[in-house]
């Protein structure tokens, strides 16, 4: 169930419905519709649309709404629209006979799922799960200390309060936290060990306490990233073959407009290649800089020389699988704590749009970063984050 707001969110499904076909496990997907629906029908992949449809406004709103962005006192969603998901969800899961529901950011399974009696398999908390928060991995921020920033997850209620309201409608368990708002009866941790710096036993022996729900468990996949099918363009590859120096490849998802005018004008005078998404940013175009839409980025990291991104952890880790490094401007905790751990081993660096041009052009100058994200690449190559991935549901 892909939350089609999010680029991200669909493909990773996408990766993993693949995977469980490749298997040959019977699996559905169901959305509530959005911005990136068109990815499961260019991808063949048949879908069922639930509740409401979301319509590319709605997603704009989710997103402006969403974890670490907008106010902790909202749920992203009203109360009764969420009371209809929930339901729509349960219904659906019952007449199919579902067992197992597997969510990208599809926060309203948390309901449905307890309501239809399933389980509820996630992988959109990445990195940011309890050992990370228990070992205080979460840097510190927007002036927040360490500590605090660590200890709050389990502790705080933030954008939960929607939530509990329609539970107790539904007569179904609250959400104690934060932290379980974005956790599953399992979670999958799409990352390596050597990145996140947790070891696979302390990991998955790792047991829920205060504010988690019980029965949480944990269970390390490796990397899990786009790769979309979707044609590079002949005018973007002749741009990246094109001589006059390195390119940058600015690709921030699920960001506002403004934030991306605001990181191209900050760059150095240095070609730039922009993966405009559903921006309309064609002003930006000038003989350095290409601007495009939806890109194969699996494709085209191996061809760059940097990668700025917000920090999720697809756009991190399809670069680190090409041995590029990530210049990143993270807008919520968990794109934070993804470059605060390249940033440990030295394969990115965090900025603002401030202080962008500085960094960019330190990072474009120092051959230690991409040395540092050739050994993460070299660490992925060896792990298949979708197989993982599909053999960790069909057990949970």
């Amino acid at each position: 169930m892909p939350h089609c707001g999010y680029l991200s969110a669909v493909s990773r499904m996408l990766e993993i419905y693949r995977a469980l076909r490749a298997r040959g496990a019977p699996v559905r997907v169901a959305t509530h519709g959005g911005t990136y629906e068109h990815l499961l029908r260019d991808a063949g992949v048949p879908y069922d649309q639930i509740g409401p449809p979301m319509t590319a406004a709605r997603c704009a709103r989710f997103l402006r709404e969403e974890l670490g962005v907008g106010s902790v006192r909202q749920s992203m969603y009203s109360d009764d629209e969420l009371h209809e998901y929930a339901t729509a969800e349960a219904d659906y899961f019952r007449a199919n006979k579902v067992t197992t529901a597997v969510t990208g950011f599809t926060l309203s399974t948390v309901l449905s799922t307890r309501l239809a009696g399933v389980k509820l398999v996630t992988e959109h908390a990445g990195s940011w799960v309890p050992p990370a928060f228990e070992r205080r991995l979460l840097p510190p921020m927007r002036g927040l200390p360490r500590w605090l920033v660590n200890a709050a997850p389990p502790r705080v209620r933030f954008y939960c309060g929607g939530f509990n309201r329609v539970a107790a409608r539904l007569g179904v368990e609250p959400v104690p936290s934060l932290a379980a708002l974005v956790l599953g009866d399992l979670s999958l941790v799409p990352e390596s060990p050597d990145v996140l710096g947790v070891a696979p036993a302390d990991l998955e022996a790792w047991r829920p306490g205060r504010g988690y729900r019980p029965g949480t468990r944990l269970r390390y996949t490796g990397p899990l990233f786009a790769h979309l099918d979707v044609p590079l363009p002949p005018a973007v590859d002749e741009f990246l073959d094109a001589s006059g120096g390195p390119v940058v490849y600015v690709a921030v998802n699920s960001s506002p407009p403004d934030l991306v005018r605001a990181l191209i004008s900050a760059l150095p005078d240095t070609k730039v290649l922009v993966a405009a998404t559903v921006h309309d940013l064609p002003d930006l175009a000038q003989d350095r800089i290409m601007v495009a839409g939806v890109l194969p980025s699996h494709l085209i990291m191996p061809r760059v020389a940097l990668a700025v991104t917000a920090g999720g952890q697809g756009s991190v880790q399809t670069a680190m699988a090409a041995g590029t490094p990530v210049l990143g401007v993270p807008l919520q905790p968990e794109q934070d704590l993804n470059l605060a751990l390249l940033e440990r081993l030295g394969a990115a660096r965090r900025t603002t749009p401030a202080r962008a041009a500085t960094d960019a052009a330190r990072m474009l100058t120092d051959p230690s970063h991409r040395q540092a994200a050739a050994r993460i690449q070299k660490a992925y190559a060896a792990l298949d984050g979708p197989g993982a991935a599909a053999e960790a549901i069909l057990h949970a």
